[in-house]
Parts: structure tokens; sequence; C-alpha cells
């Protein structure tokens, strides 16, 4: 009984033996194959000593692609800011050298008409002369040196030309005043002596600019000026006090002279004040700019 148990209980145990161990089934959530028949040993021999999962790490850092597309950002970034930068510096450099060779060109051609208004020898315009200031003192052209001078004919009598015309006058000078002061001396010189006499000329400028300066002379002396300053004079000669029946008629012009006494444009009655005052300040800054000696002493009207 015993022999046959133990016959028994040696074939199952040899069944058993025989039978293959069962076979697990198998996931890896890695896509590589080598991962993947790692994770199936580790499976099969749980038990192994060296056996370990691969684990894969997590961390917030941002992934490489995502840094060389930061990078790359950037620098375009500051690529764009050295073409902005550039192209800034060169329109800077552009419109500058536009202004320059702009006013040099305005400059020379100033330079020219002056040249050529001096013709050679005898002035064309501007030449010796005598007259009187409203104190009775001589002024000749000597006296013209060095300031800029603005020169009107007309007198008193005008209707409303002249009057329009030294408005205009004093505009331009407190223009010119306001930004180099100094630099310029007015003058209205009558082109009718026989009846704007000093008194008549003080009370007709006061209510112009106080830094007008009046002139006046004999018939002879204010036709001689004309004529030097190519002004159209009309006034009969031999009038006796108190005739008044007569017409004066004159050119209606400004006349610029420079420091030296030299003529150096005209303004005509096409020109506003800010106009007139653009042209002298213009003329000034030349002759500033050569260095050439500029009287800024305080000057004294017939009024002032």
């Amino acid at each position: 009984m015993s022999r046959s148990v133990y016959r028994l209980a040696h074939s199952n145990a040899s069944s058993l033996s025989s039978l293959s161990a069962p076979t697990l089934p198998t996931f890896s959530p890695f896509r590589s194959p080598q991962a993947q028949r790692l994770f199936n040993q580790c499976l099969r021999h749980r038990k192994s000593p060296g056996c370990s999962f691969p684990r894969r790490s997590f961390h917030f850092s941002p992934p490489k692609h995502a840094e060389k597309t930061y990078s790359s950002n950037r620098g375009v970034n500051r690529t764009g800011v050295r073409i902005l930068l550039r192209a800034l510096v060169f329109c800077a450099t552009g419109a500058g050298l536009v202004f320059y060779f702009t006013y040099e060109k305005a400059r020379l051609e100033r330079k020219r008409v002056t040249e050529m208004s001096k013709g050679y020898g005898k002035p064309k315009v501007g030449g010796p002369f005598e007259l009187k200031d409203l104190e009775g003192k001589e002024f000749t052209h000597e006296e013209l040196k060095g300031k800029y001078n603005l020169i009107y004919f007309g007198f008193t009598h005008c209707p409303d030309i002249c009057p329009d015309e030294l408005d205009k006058m004093s505009r331009a000078i407190s223009l010119i005043n306001e930004q180099s002061p100094h630099v310029l001396r007015p003058l209205f010189i009558t082109c009718d002596p026989a009846r704007d006499s000093p008194d008549v000329l003080r009370s007709y400028l006061s209510e112009f600019h106080p830094l007008l300066l009046g002139l006046t002379g004999t018939w002879e002396q204010v036709k001689n000026v004309c004529k030097q300053y190519r002004v159209y004079f009309s006034t009969p000669p031999g009038l006796k006090p108190g005739e008044e029946d007569y017409l004066v008629d004159h050119s209606i012009y400004f006349y610029v002279m420079d420091p030296e006494g030299d003529f150096v444009e005209c303004i005509g009655r096409q020109n506003s004040a800010e106009e007139a005052a653009k042209i002298i300040l213009q003329h000034v800054r030349d002759w500033q700019r050569e260095k050439k000696p500029l009287d800024l002493a305080p000057i004294k009207g017939s009024n002032s």
C-alpha cells in the first residue's frame, strides 16, 4: 500500500515538473526594443538582485528645441535693433548732408550776388553822400560802416505806401533784434526835404519803430543820395516855403548794406516782414561765419 502511494505521488510530481511555467503578459511603456527586453527579463526574474526598472526622469526645464527657439528669437530681435539703428544713423547723416549742401549753395549764391552788386571800380548801388540827422549832426556814408544797414527812401506826405512799408520795416527790425541784437541800423531818408523838416520827420517816425533814424538835407544833397542808390527822385527844385502843391514819386525798396558800406541786396514790396528779417539774418550769419568785424554797440533812433 505504501509502495503504491509512493508511485502515485512520484508520477504526479513528474507530471508537475514537466509542465512549463506560465507565460506572463508583457507590457512596456518604452518604445525602444532594448528597454522592452529588459522589462520582460525583470518580469521573469523578479527576485534577481541586479534587476531594476528603468525610470524616466521628469523635470520642468524647457526642452532643447524651446531653448533654441528662444535664443534664436533673441538673436533676431538684436539684429533687428541693430538694423534699425543703422537706418536711423544713415537717414540722419543724409539729412545733415542735404541741409549742409543746401545752406552752402544758398550762401555761395548770396556771396556771388553781393560781389556782382559791387561791380568793378565804382559800386552799382550806394556811394558817398552827406546828410543830417534830426539833431542837425552830419551823417555821411562812413557812418554806415560797422553794422548792417537797412535804408528806406520815402516822405511823410505819402498816403499809404510809405506807412505800410514802414510798418513792415518795424516788424522786421523787431524780429532781427530778437535773434541778433544791435547788428542792424535802420535809416529813413526823405525824398521831400522841402516839407520834411526835422520836427515833421521826428513826429512822423514816432509812430513806427523807435530805432528808426531819420535823415534829411538840402535838395541837392537828397538828390545826390537818391542818385547813388538808384532811387527815382521827382521832387521839383526851388520850392518856396509853404508850397505843397506837387507830387513826389520814389522807388519802393529796402536797401541792405553790409558793415563795410557795400550794397548787399534789395528787399521789395512783395517780401513780408518775416522774409525780410530772414534775408538780413542770413547775411549777418554769413558775415559772422567768416569772422569779420561787426559792431554790436547799442544804437539810438530819432525817438529813442
